[in-house]
C-alpha cells in the first residue's frame, strides 16, 4: 500500500468506527444497569432512516439529530418497558425489536420513495479545507465530520460519568446488586430505565451519523449491516468500560474501511469473502476472551423487587 493509500484507509477507519463509537456509548450503560439491549440495530436502522427522512424535508442536519434523538428516546423506553418492567428475555425481545425494524424501515422507505432522488444534507466537516492540507494527520483528522470528531470525545465524558459521579455509580451498583442498592435507597427500576433509554437514544444517532456522516442516502434491506451486533461485541471486548470498547470499535471500524478496499483491489478472491473480515474479526476476538471478562453480576438477568 502506498503512503496515500494509507492516509485514506486511516481516514476512513474513524469515519466507519464513529458510529459504532457513539452506539457504544449507550449501550456500556445499558449493560451495566444489567440490561442487554439487543435492539440497537433495528434502533440504528430506524434511526439510519429517519435522519434521511428528516434531512429531506427539512433540510437541516440539526433537526435530523433532534428527531432521531426522540425517536431513540421512544424506541428505548419501549425496550426498557418490556425488559424492565415485564421482565422479558433480553435476547427474544431485542431479536423481535431488529426484525421489526428490517420490516418497517423497508416498508416506511418505500413509502418514502422520494427521498431515492437525491442525497439529503449531511453533517458538515468542522475545521477550515486549509487544515486538511496538513501532512498525514490533515487528512485523517480534520477532514472528518462533526459527528467523528462527538463520536470521539464521547467516550472520554462517557468514563467520567461512569466512574466519577454518583449516577455512574448508582448505574454500577444496580447492575451488580440491585437488591443491595434498592436497600440503601436507591431507585433501581428508575436508573435501569435511564440507562437503556441512553442506549437507545445514542443507538439512534449512531444509525443517523451511519447515514448523514457522508452518504447522505439510505438503503433498504439492512443498511447497518450488523455493525449493531459488532457494538455488542465490542462492549464485552472492551470488558464494559466506555474507553477500552471505544478502542474495538475504531479496530472494527478499520477493518470494515479495510474489506471495502480490499474489495476494488482487482483480487481474484470473491468480494463476500472481504465482506466477512470485520465479522470474523468480531468472532475471534469474543473467542479469545471466553472466560476472561467478567460482566456486571446480574448482565442479562431480570429484576423483582419481590426478591428483596
Amino acid at each position: 500500500m502506498s503512503a496515500d493509500q494509507i492516509i485514506d484507509w486511516l481516514q476512513a477507519a474513524l469515519r466507519w468506527g464513529g458510529p459504532l463509537m457513539l452506539v457504544s456509548v449507550g449501550e456500556v450503560f445499558s449493560e451495566r444497569s444489567g440490561i442487554i439491549n439487543m435492539g440497537i440495530e433495528g434502533t440504528m436502522l430506524f434511526g439510519a432512516l429517519a435522519g434521511i427522512a428528516i434531512s429531506y424535508y427539512t433540510g437541516n442536519v440539526l433537526w435530523a439529530v433532534i428527531g432521531t434523538a426522540l425517536l431513540g428516546f421512544l424506541l428505548g423506553s419501549a425496550f426498557a418497558y418490556l425488559t424492565v418492567s415485564r421482565k422479558t428475555n433480553h435476547v427474544v425481545t431485542g431479536l423481535m425489536f431488529n426484525l421489526a425494524a428490517l420490516g418497517g424501515t423497508n416498508l416506511l422507505f418505500a413509502m418514502l420513495s422520494e427521498t431515492r432522488s437525491e442525497r439529503v444534507a449531511t453533517f458538515p466537516i468542522l475545521f477550515p479545507a486549509s487544515f486538511g492540507d496538513i501532512p498525514i494527520i490533515g487528512p485523517v483528522l480534520f477532514r472528518q465530520p462533526v459527528n467523528t470528531w462527538i463520536a470521539l470525545i464521547l467516550p472520554f465524558i462517557a468514563a467520567w460519568v461512569l466512574y466519577r459521579t454518583t449516577w455512574g455509580l448508582n448505574v454500577r451498583a444496580v447492575g451488580d446488586n440491585p437488591q443491595s442498592a434498592a436497600t440503601a435507597g436507591l431507585p433501581v427500576i428508575r436508573l435501569k430505565y435511564q440507562a437503556v433509554i441512553l442506549s437507545g437514544i445514542f443507538a439512534a444517532l449512531g444509525g443517523c451519523a451511519l447515514t448523514l456522516g457522508e452518504v447522505g442516502y439510505f438503503a433498504s434491506g439492512g443498511m447497518t449491516a450488523g455493525r449493531g451486533f459488532v457494538v455488542l461485541a465490542a462492549v464485552v471486548v472492551g470488558g464494559w468500560d466506555p474507553l477500552r470498547t471505544a478502542l474495538a470499535c475504531l479496530v472494527f471500524g478499520a477493518a470494515d474501511a479495510a474489506q471495502l478496499r480490499m474489495q476494488t483491489g482487482g483480487s481474484v478472491i470473491p468480494y463476500q469473502f472481504f465482506q466477512m473480515l470485520p465479522y470474523l474479526i468480531t468472532v475471534a476476538a469474543l473467542a479469545g476472551l471466553v472466560g476472561r471478562t467478567k460482566p456486571p453480576k446480574t448482565w442479562g438477568a431480570s429484576y423483582d423487587p419481590k426478591d428483596i
